[in-house]
């Protein structure tokens, strides 16, 4: 079983990577100061010409890319070769404002081929697996991210898409797929109607899941893997940048190989902009430095995130991101205390609870409120109103030691909790502010 899709470049030296990094980001600086106005007038307005750009140290000289740039120059006018050129059109969720469309030639679908098949091969796919792709299909990059990175590696791709959960667990018995690929709360509905339905694991033929597009936690992950008897990996990936495939996990589980030879990946302080040395917290920036149809510059993910670059014992030598433990625009600041969702899912996780929540954020008589709303079993549901409320204080205490804040505990009927073939809709924030 190959260890790696392409060898030579997922273990080149330091200093490989580098010179890569910096031929490429010269080129590409040139390629869109040349072809996209917009991004000719946001370097000339910060004094900056495509000769300053030498190497990635000269990075910290170009402007930021905020989501707000895509939305004002909506739908191509960030694209920097001809519409004739582009071949696939893709399109982020667009939950709030104006979509986020993507761009790409034929030759950005190779690139993306290549680094979604990394990702398959270092959770031990190979030509013989089966790829039961159940993310979305559509202008949602994530089924043809990972479906392309099947047929790259030559396996079987199988596009299930998302929903239609009955179909899903037949799929999965018959068509004998191997790995499966969707958001790990989707992964978890799965998990449940296996078990509602009785289907024993030696009945599937899973050894391996590829979960990304929301934040999960490593509790999360031992769940899974217990309950589809599998090995679970994060992906990482954002229709802006690529799609998934942005950066994989290993072997080691250890962080995400960030695919170095085609982005530079930088952490900065989100307040003030400056870059940040490896292995200090803060958001993660990245720069596209071989996508020709839509190559975007230092843009803002406003992901919290760690990089180290220390070696990983697989062997891979591109740097390592940490799992996103939040987001600067999806952080709750709950009475001048800084939360994040995935704090509240580890405390229910490690405290036996299911991971189907839903925190509710309001505003009583000026002062912020948070209530965490949870499925418990019917045995639970049913107990008498004392036990119930024992266990909500019990579980109210326990996130407070974590938050911080004072949280009230609902306990919820099973399947209270709508569920999402998408990404989960964890939060309903009340507030107006």
């Amino acid at each position: 079983m190959a260890k790696y899709w392409q060898q030579d470049i997922e273990t080149a030296s330091r200093d490989q990577i580098a010179a890569w990094q910096n031929e490429r980001l010269v080129k590409t600086v040139q390629h869109v100061y040349q072809n996209v106005p917009y991004y000719r007038e946001q370097m000339k307005k910060k004094g900056v010409l495509p000769g300053d750009i030498r190497s990635i140290e000269d990075l910290k000289k170009l402007p930021f890319t905020y989501k707000s740039d895509l939305r004002d120059t909506y739908p191509y006018g960030l694209f920097a070769v001809p519409m004739e050129e582009v071949v696939c059109l893709h399109a982020s969720s667009g939950t709030t404002g104006k979509q986020v469309v993507a761009g790409y030639t034929a030759h950005d679908l190779e690139i993306w081929g290549d680094i979604c098949a990394r990702q398959l091969v270092a959770v031990g796919a190979d030509k013989s697996d089966r790829v039961h792709v159940s993310y979305g299909y559509g202008l949602f990059t994530g089924g043809f991210g990972l479906h392309r990175g099947a047929e790259r590696l030559g396996a079987t791709a199988i596009p299930v898409s998302s929903g239609n959960t009955a179909r899903q667990l037949t799929i999965l018995q018959d068509f004998g797929s191997t790995v499966l690929c969707c958001t790990p709360s989707y992964a978890m509905y799965i998990a449940e109607s296996l078990e509602e339905q009785g289907v024993p694991l030696s009945k599937i033929s899973l050894k391996a899941g590829i979960f990304g597009a929301e934040p999960w936690t490593e509790e999360m992950r031992k769940r899974l893997e217990e309950k589809l008897g599998i090995k679970a990996y994060d992906i990482y990936g954002l229709t802006e940048i690529m799609g998934p495939g942005v950066a994989y996990e290993c072997e080691a589980q250890k962080g995400m190989h960030v695919n170095e030879d085609h982005f530079i990946v930088e952490v900065i302080d989100p307040d003030t902009g400056e870059v940040l040395p490896d292995d200090t917290e803060g958001e993660i920036v990245f720069s596209c430095i071989t996508k020709e149809a839509f190559p975007l510059l230092r843009y803002r993910t406003r992901d919290i995130g760690v990089i180290t670059r220390k070696p990983c014992s697989c062997g891979r030598t591109f740097a390592r991101m940490s799992k996103p433990r939040g987001r600067t625009d999806d952080m709750l600041i709950i009475r001048g205390v800084n939360v994040f969702p995935s704090q509240i899912e580890t405390v229910l996780i490690r405290e036996g609870h299911s991971p189907n929540y839903q925190i509710v954020v309001d505003r009583v008589n000026n002062l912020d409120t948070l209530e965490v709303r949870v499925e418990v079993t019917a045995e639970i549901f049913s107990d008498t109103v004392t036990n119930l409320t024992a266990s909500e204080k019990k579980l109210s205490e326990s996130l407070k030691s974590l938050l911080g804040v004072h949280a009230k505990v609902t306990f919820c009927a099973p399947g209270s909790i709508e569920r999402s073939t998408g990404k989960a809709v964890r939060v309903i924030d009340k507030r107006k502010i």
